[in-house]
């Protein structure tokens, strides 16, 4: 019997505006402090965007948001905030 198995990616699941936002919003409640959760998120859903497209619209170049969004990443808060807007993401506040 042979068993096919398919790599699980989340990019696949992304599908809308509102499951992007949705994944987001859980890594950062779920984040540890460090940034590491919301960084893959915002690598995922670029990816799922097109990073190409996302390049463009941030003017940075696609090889740096790579870079920038890999697990080895340290994005320059300026960066994410670039990233978070040409998304189409808001980042806000709340009293927790």
């Amino acid at each position: 019997m042979d068993i096919k198995l398919n790599k699980w990616d989340v990019v696949d699941h992304l599908a809308s505006e509102e499951d992007m936002a949705r994944y987001l919003e859980a890594c950062f409640e779920e984040d540890p402090g460090d940034g590491s959760l919301i960084r893959a998120a915002l690598g995922d859903i670029a990816r799922a965007r097109g990073m190409a497209q996302l390049a463009w619209d941030t003017g940075l170049s696609r090889e740096g948001l790579y870079k920038a969004l890999s697990p080895e990443g340290n994005p320059e808060f300026s960066t994410v905030v670039k990233v978070i807007n040409a998304l189409g993401l808001r980042l806000h506040a709340a009293h927790a």
